[in-house]
This record gives structure tokens, sequence and C-alpha cells, in this order.
């Protein structure tokens, strides 16, 4: 059974020492730098801007 991509950030996340959590994860054009931490209220609420850092997680390969 695939873990759908969502699932997987959240796994991740729920990994990362708290410390690591406000370290920027991903530079997105036209928003900028976001940390661990604005990546999971944005992926957690469903924006398109959260599908947009889940699919470029996934294309990176950190997620």
């Amino acid at each position: 059974m695939e873990i759908i991509p969502k699932e997987r950030f959240f796994r991740v996340y729920a990994n990362l020492p708290v410390g690591v959590r406000d370290q920027v994860v991903i530079v997105i054009p036209d928003v900028g730098p976001m940390s661990w931490n604005a990546a999971y209220v944005e992926v957690s609420n469903g924006t398109k801007l959260g599908d947009t850092i889940v699919e470029k997680l996934m294309e990176l390969k950190i997620i």
C-alpha cells in the first residue's frame, strides 16, 4: 500500500526534532522561503500552496 504524499509529509514532520522545524525546508517562487512549521500550516489546511509544497518536496526527495 502506497502512502499518499500528504501522509508522507506528516510522517516526516512528526519525526523532526522540534528545533529543526523552524528551519527553511523549501523556497517557493513568488512566496519565498518556507520553514517546516509554515509548510505544516499550509499542508494541514489543505491550501493550494500546501499542495505545491508537498509536490516540490516529493520532487526533491525530501519526503
